[in-house]
């Protein structure tokens, strides 16, 4: 059987691993668009920051690695279209500019995403940049270090737009930090953590332009020098643009099912519309533990996930995508937060009703000073109040408490309620932590607050 895969990020890779860890006898076809593959833009703010030296490091594997296990690697040569009833697909060869056809018995799409570009005047100034993908690193990295680059603003306030204030904080730079929404890392977080942040950014030479809408790139020769909101403008000798992504699907239209939105259409099986071609990553979309429903949630971690349930499927196993809840984290400064699931501030929007409750306490007991690491953790629960089912929380503490989101990403997964969570079994040891978690804590405030 022949397997062509069609792009090396996170989804795609893991598809050519799974049919490698199944059956490595697999005829497999890699392609990648650019020149290199398995670059892992989650691992940008890191190489930016100086903590991974080369950025070419920042990979899942190398051509000659996948190559040494039988895998036909192809960089810089790019998928253009398909013929499903041929079952061919039409390659175009970037260095040679030649086209091929080659035949497939199975294909895997893991086309992705591009940064969206904000639909003003002066987006094709010189210094307005992204944050996605190795050559952005490598441009985003020597602008850490030009004298010439004072003012920088970022466009966009979710996880990559504060990556990419983070780093250029650290490196001597005045940050704005741009966003429709009213609060940074909105979509994230409720406000009892986002005011924190909020302090701890500017507290960093960060300006928060939270709630203003972005109408020009103004510049002078070719440059971009400043950025123009419905409300201010902000000197800008470089302009990051995290305002979100889209699919990278124009070149699928007429071939496969689309959403509205460009998101390719998948079932429980990664298969598209089309016999024998299957999709995975941040171009679909995966069903949602909380609601059943399904949602675009570009994460890694999903795609990795399809990728394996791809490889499955193409390798005839029968094998269903199963519910995520989005757990995510970041670290901002001294903080580190991360949510799972619902949460009060999404809850409307995805048609739910939910209640919550919010908690602190110290990651340790009261005698464990805070030079030995006791530090103060926020946490929030979110559930339904008519059958108690935990829905999604969110944590945060200058202490990493993040791996508390994995369990009660496990609970929102196995339908877990209030009750089940208020005296859930965690182990106790005042060098880590308290006598009840702060997740039994909550359970079982919540329980206080729905039985008055």
């Amino acid at each position: 059987m022949k397997v062509i895969v069609v792009g090396s990020s996170h989804g795609g890779f893991e598809t050519v691993r799974g049919i490698l860890a199944e059956k490595p006898d697999t005829e497999i076809q890699w392609y990648e668009k650019g020149d290199f593959i398995s670059f892992l833009s989650c691992g940008m703010q890191l190489y930016l920051e100086g903590v991974v030296k080369d950025v070419n490091a920042v990979r899942y594997a190398t051509p000659e690695q996948m190559r040494a296990q039988g895998v036909n690697v192809f960089v810089h040569q790019e998928v253009t279209s398909i013929n499903p009833d041929e079952h061919t697909v039409v390659v175009h060869n970037l260095d040679d500019d030649s086209t091929r056809e080659e035949k497939y018995d199975k294909l895997v799409l893991s086309a992705g995403a591009v940064p969206a570009k904000i639909p003003v005047p002066g987006g094709d100034l010189k210094n307005v940049y992204a944050m996605r993908g190795r050559d952005w690193a490598i441009k985003l990295k020597e602008k850490t270090v030009d004298p010439d680059v004072q003012n920088v603003t970022v466009v966009g306030a979710g996880y990559i737009g504060i990556e990419a204030a983070e780093v250029f904080s650290k490196a001597g730079k005045h940050v704005t930090l741009i966003d429709i929404l009213p609060r940074p890392l909105a979509l994230y977080l409720d406000q009892e953590f986002t005011d924190v942040l909020s302090k701890t950014l500017k507290d960093h030479n960060i300006y928060l332009a939270t709630g203003q809408t972005v109408k020009s790139f103004n510049g002078e020769d070719g440059q971009v020098t400043a950025v123009k909101t419905d409300q201010a403008e902000y000197p800008s000798d470089l302009v990051i643009e995290t305002a979100g992504i889209k699919p990278n699907t124009d070149w699928l239209k007429g071939t496969l099912d689309l959403t509205d939105k460009g998101l390719v259409k998948v079932n429980d099986h990664q298969e598209t519309s089309q016999p024998d071609i299957y999709a995975v990553g941040d171009s679909t979309k995966v069903p949602f533990a909380p609601t059943g429903k399904e949602l675009q949630i570009a994460l890694a971690t999903n795609a990795r996930r399809q990728g394996r349930i791809a490889a499955k499927n193409v390798l005839g196993d029968d094998m269903k995508m199963p519910a995520v809840s989005g757990s995510s984290a970041l670290s901002v400064f001294d903080y580190h937060f991360a949510s799972t699931g619902i949460k009060e501030g999404t809850s409307a929007a995805n048609g739910v009703l939910s209640q919550s409750v919010f908690v602190t306490d110290t990651t340790q007991p009261p005698f464990v000073p805070n030079e030995a690491g006791n530090q103060k953790v926020y946490f929030k629960l979110t559930f339904d109040p008519g059958n108690h089912r935990i829905l999604g929380a969110q944590i945060m503490s200058k202490r990493d408490v993040t791996a508390n989101m994995n369990a009660i990403s496990l609970a929102v997964q196995a339908k877990m309620t209030l009750d089940d969570l208020a005296y859930a079994d965690f182990f106790f040891q005042p060098g880590f932590d308290r006598p009840w978690n702060i997740m039994n804590v909550a359970a079982q405030k919540a329980l206080q607050t729905l039985a008055k």
